[in-house]
């Protein structure tokens, strides 16, 4: 069964998720600005503005510049409908996950949605349920009957597909499986080193890690590298409780906690399980950071304004969204690749969970 959600790439922008947006919306507004008077405001041909709206890197940075400026004074907007029939090209671009399920990954779709946007694509977040090849049968026939320009596909799709598609734009993203649990860069474990040099730094000597669920590969690379770390400096780890990224599970780690243990300082598998650590610590008495340091990972919206604020790691997955979307464009467009590496954006953010460890 194929599940879809049409969601218009600026709806991202705003953060509706999931909401179904009409295609047809009657307004009242002043007549659609066209490409002749975006061209005759930026002092160029229209053939220099049809150049740009395809490939802004095709115009000159001083040319770009004008028609950027008439763009946004004339709030100018391409007509996708005209265009797809002059050009034969849906102006949609498709994104599936494996099914679709109380997790989406939003930041991920956010980032390729305003690229989609900025090209002038709309787009649609499907669900493809049922085996392989039952998925792989609907990629093609979504690219057989015209009705996307591309593919950026979420779940894993073999080299059958892939072959299937015959060249067309199909682009698998490697962060996630077919349970959308994280891997490739989603999973690296590197921080949760820099987060115990951190805390080593700061005077923290004996750790606990609880771990997310071990189905997970985040879950296992973020113990392997804590185990690793804590050994190459010589500190201690008074051992890792088996968690499952909920709340639950780190208040319970944080309430069976021997008071003698000398733990001063905590790795939580994420931002939840953090702030359960966190209150499980403070409903017994202890102070955090005062008595104990806590570090959560994902840097989740409210460990900014929860007490203390969560230490923890950021990971801009919009811009590795952004980053996809844009490759997908390009197969589009019949443009190569880029063959950079990009760095891995993760960021450690220390705030009121912790600190010096206690004297």
């Amino acid at each position: 069964m194929l599940g879809v959600i049409v969601v218009y790439a600026k709806e991202f922008r705003r953060g509706a998720v999931g909401r179904m947006v009409s295609e047809a919306r009657p307004e009242t507004r002043k007549k659609r600005a066209t490409i002749w008077e975006v061209a005759r405001f930026a002092g160029v041909s229209h053939q220099t503005v049809s150049r740009y709206l395809r490939n802004q890197d095709s115009v000159r940075p001083a040319t770009r510049e004008k028609i950027d400026k008439a763009v946004e004074e004339l709030d100018y907007r391409p007509n996708l409908v005209a265009r797809s029939m002059r050009t034969n090209r849906s102006n949609r671009i498709a994104i599936v996950l494996p099914a679709l399920t109380n997790f989406v990954p939003v930041p991920v779709l956010r980032g390729a949605s305003q690229v989609a946007r900025e090209a002038g694509y709309s787009m649609d977040v499907m669900g493809l349920e049922g085996d392989a090849a039952r998925r792989a049968a609907e990629v093609v026939a979504l690219l057989d009957g015209q009705q996307v320009d591309g593919v950026l596909s979420l779940t894993p799709l073999s080299e059958a597909v892939i072959a299937a598609a015959g060249g067309r734009p199909v682009l698998v993203y490697g962060e996630y499986d077919d349970n959308l649990h994280a891997r490739g860069q989603f999973a690296d474990g590197a921080p949760a080193g820099d987060i115990v040099r951190h805390l080593a730094e700061l005077g923290h000597r004996r750790f606990l890690h609880v771990a997310g669920s071990p189905d997970w590969a985040s879950a296992l690379n973020r113990r392997a590298v804590y185990e690793e770390t804590v050994a190459a400096l010589g500190l201690e780890s008074y051992g890792v409780h088996e968690g499952d990224w909920s709340v639950s599970s780190g208040y319970l780690a944080a309430q069976e906690l021997p008071a003698d243990s000398g733990v001063t300082a905590v790795l939580a598998a994420n931002d939840f399980v953090a702030m359960g650590v966190i209150r499980g610590f403070q409903d017994r008495g202890m102070d955090v950071p005062g008595d104990v340091s806590v570090f959560g990972w994902d840097n989740e919206q409210f460990t900014q304004y929860f007490r203390p604020s969560i230490s923890t790691v950021g990971f801009d997955r919009e811009a590795l969204g952004r980053r996809a979307m844009a490759s997908l464009l390009a197969l589009v467009a019949g443009e190569p690749q880029s063959t950079s590496s990009p760095s891995t954006p993760f960021e450690l953010l220390s705030r009121g969970s912790s600190g010096p460890a206690p004297h």
